[in-house]
Formats: structure tokens, sequence, C-alpha cells
């Protein structure tokens, strides 16, 4: 039995640059164990499953080392395989049930648009190791939202400057850590980048989830409710954001790099 599978470069337009994803098809689910070994082996930003039930879509995600509540750019690459292969219909929205809640998938201004529920963080006394773990005296501000902290920064710079400890960082009980700031040009709003370390990812290339709680936050800030943001990684990757009431919609285009199928025998969970 074969399982097929695309490799996809999510919220970019150029090959080899956003966020990777491995999207693998299957009718029923294999055991999670089986999918975490083809994570591992994928290596991927993320490696997702994807299975109908009945009209909508069912949706699981994993890093190479756990299974993950939530991932944006998996999402997003999910959606755009199956726009491309004809599994689903362009002019309607898919919709995929999820740890996460429900997730919802359109196409709009010819990009990609999530509909996501919104991760609101609160102010946090920072653990004491976490300033240091990423190389910062201070910051602006500290937040934590159900998955992630939030630290803000002075300027574009010091978000680019950031050198994390990852082996510090990975002892501290969280996801993953944001590091932002207001953008230094006049045509984005606002920049950042993402550590999980825990979650066997050093720093994501493109973090449609930790932007579910940056288009909240850069909302308020700013007072506007259209963001352009960009993160900051090595790949680079760009998100049109807008803020709708508990919803943050995240907006962003895909490349597929490679097609192919899994091969071998599955295990299927009880």
């Amino acid at each position: 039995m074969t399982i097929p599978f695309s490799h996809v470069d999510a919220f970019t337009r150029r090959a080899f640059g956003g966020n990777p994803a491995v999207v693998c098809r299957v009718a029923d689910w294999p055991s999670p164990a089986w999918m975490q070994r083809v994570a591992a082996e994928m290596n991927a930003g993320a490696t997702v499953f994807v299975r109908r039930i009945e009209a909508d879509r069912e949706i699981r995600w994993f890093s190479p080392t756990v299974e993950l509540d939530m991932c944006g750019h998996g999402t997003l690459a999910a959606a755009h395989v199956l726009w491309e292969i004809g599994e689903a219909d362009p002019s309607q929205p898919i919709t995929f049930q999820s740890r996460a809640g429900v997730l919802r998938a359109v196409r709009e201004e010819g990009r990609i648009v999530l509909d996501c529920p919104a991760l609101v963080e609160q102010p946090a006394e920072p653990p004491q190791a976490l300033l240091p773990a990423l190389g910062l005296s201070d910051a602006r501000y500290v937040g934590r939202n159900r998955f992630d902290y939030i630290v803000e920064v002075d300027c574009e710079q010091a978000v680019r400057d950031v050198r994390p400890d990852l082996q510090a960082l990975a002892g501290i009980e969280t996801r993953g850590v944001i590091v932002t700031s207001r953008a230094g040009d006049e045509h984005t709003d606002f920049v950042s980048r993402f550590f999980a370390p825990a979650a066997g990812i050093a720093e994501d290339h493109a973090t449609g989830s930790a932007h579910c709680c940056l288009g909240v936050f850069w909302s308020g800030r700013l007072g506007k409710t259209r963001l352009l943001a960009r993160q900051l990684s090595p790949r680079g990757a760009s998100f049109v954001i807008d803020v709708v009431g508990d919803l943050v919609r995240i907006g962003g285009d895909a490349v597929v790099i490679s097609e192919g199928c899994l091969i071998g025998a599955l295990e299927h969970s009880n």
C-alpha cells in the first residue's frame, strides 16, 4: 500500500523559501507512532496527515519529534495541495477538523487564507532563564498565550540579532518563543522570529500559529485590523493578516517542490 505525499514550501511565492511541509493524504489514520517516524524521516518543519471525513477534512501535524497542537503553515500547505490535485473545489472553502478546533481555508485575492482562532496573550513574568536564553538583557514586553511566550524588543535589528542558547531555551516549559518588534520599513507592520527547540525545531521558518497571536498583539498596538508581516528566518516568509473579531485570517502563498509516495507497511490506529 502506498501513501501519496507532496513537499510544499508555505508562506512564500518562491521555491526554497518559506517553511517546508510534507503533506500526506491517507484514507484512515496510521498509528501515531508510525506518523511520528515518518515525520522524523522527512525532517521538515511539519509533516501533515490529512483524511476526508464526509464533507470535511481531518488534519494532524507532526514536527520531527512531537505531534503538534496547531500548525498554520502545514494547514496552508494541505489546502494548497488539495486544490492543486483536484481533490477540493478551489471556489469553495476547505474545513479542517483538528486538535486546535475547526480551521477553514479559502482562496481570496490570489492567495490562500486561513481562518484561525485568535490566540490572545496575557502579560507574563518571564521565567528566569528566558531572556538570557535569547541573549537579551531586557525586553519591552513579555506575554504568554496557551502555546508560547511572546517577547517584544525595541527594533527589527534587535530581532535579527537574537542568538538563542537552544539548549537553555528547550528547558523552558513552553511550546516555543516568539520574538517580535515593529518593522524597520514602511511597507511592513511588524517582524518576528520563532524558536521551538523543545518541539524539535531550532528556528521555525514560517509560523502561522504564532501569527494567530501576533496579529491580535500588533492590531491592538497599531490600531489597525489589516497587517503585513515578515518572519526573519533564514528562508524568510511573508503574511497578510486580518483580525476579525475572535478570528485571525492569515493569508499567504505556497509552492509544490516535489511529489512522491510512501511505500511500506502501515501501522493503523485501533
